[in-house]
Parts: C-alpha cells; sequence; structure tokens
C-alpha cells in the first residue's frame, strides 16, 4: 500500500517495519508541532502525545532522548540522576546531526543513532498514544507498552 509519505515520514514508516511493528504512519494537513496541536490534529488528549525530546549531556555532549507525556514537563534533574552529568539544551544543529529529523517532528524510532532514551511513565497509563513522526504533520499511533521495546529506553517518573 502506497501512502507517498515525506522522505522523512517514510524513514519512521521503515524503522517501524524494521522493528516488526505494524503502525502507520498518518501525514496530516494540520500542525502537529507542539502537544496541543497534536492532540488537537488526532483527537486525543495532550497527556496522550508522544513528546520526543533531545536534551545535550553538557559533560559528555551525548544526546539524552526523553520520551515524556504531551501533558508533562521534564523535571531534568531526575535524568541528571539516571546519567550521571548535567543536561543541556540541544539547538536545532544538534537533534537534526544526531536524530536525522528537525525539532517539531523528532519521532521515537529511526534515529541516525542509538540515543540513551528515559520513558515518561505517565504515558503507560492510556491504552493508545501518538507519537511524531518525522515531521511537523506526522504521527502514529501506538500502544505505549510497546515504547520500551521499540526504544530500548528506561522508564521512570520524569516529572
Amino acid at each position: 500500500m502506497s501512502k507517498n509519505l515525506s522522505q522523512s515520514a517514510q524513514k519512521v514508516q521503515d524503522a517501524l517495519s524494521e522493528l516488526g511493528m505494524s503502525l502507520d504512519v498518518l501525514e496530516l494537513p494540520n500542525s502537529t508541532r507542539t502537544a496541543v496541536e497534536a492532540a488537537q490534529a488526532v483527537g486525543c488528549q495532550v497527556g496522550q502525545i508522544v513528546k520526543s525530546l533531545i536534551f545535550k549531556a553538557k559533560r559528555s555532549k551525548r544526546p539524552v532522548l526523553v520520551i515524556a507525556s504531551g501533558a508533562n514537563r521534564v523535571d531534568e534533574k531526575k535524568i541528571e540522576a539516571q546519567i550521571g552529568e548535567p543536561l543541556g539544551k540541544a539547538d536545532a544543529d544538534f537533534v537534526r546531526q544526531q536524530t536525522g529529523f528537525a525539532i517539531g517532528g523528532v519521532p521515537p524510532v529511526g534515529h541516525n543513532r542509538k540515543i540513551d532514551t528515559f520513558i515518561d511513565r505517565d504515558l503507560l497509563s492510556f491504552q493508545e498514544v501518538w507519537a511524531a513522526a518525522g515531521t511537523p504533520r506526522a504521527v502514529f499511533r501506538l500502544d505505549p507498552q510497546d515504547l520500551p521495546k521499540m526504544t530500548g529506553g528506561f522508564v521512570l517518573e520524569i516529572k
């Protein structure tokens, strides 16, 4: 079934297929760049939106991915305790270089390299969630219980 996805969205679709996940990337007419926009576009609660946030570890300069519920703000101290060093902000160039995707469309999978990943425990309370799929208009629906398996991420309280 050909859907004519954009190159970035197709990269996410391919990554999902490689993981053995039969999930469909959808490109929507409206922006899904923010959690609120995404929730409005797909008709769900803001908490069901999977935010994939890239941070830059200050000492090692490595990327750190935090997969957070759209309703939650990340308590960086909790992530710092896990990685053993302070977190810094990642600029747009760093995010694209490390993941292959632009801010506003970073998915939880399909990155250029393996990235240490932490998953918001609150996401696991939903039956379904929606994640970015490579562009500010592309998303895919998934069972949040699949997030740890598909990302290799560690589940913890992030807020």
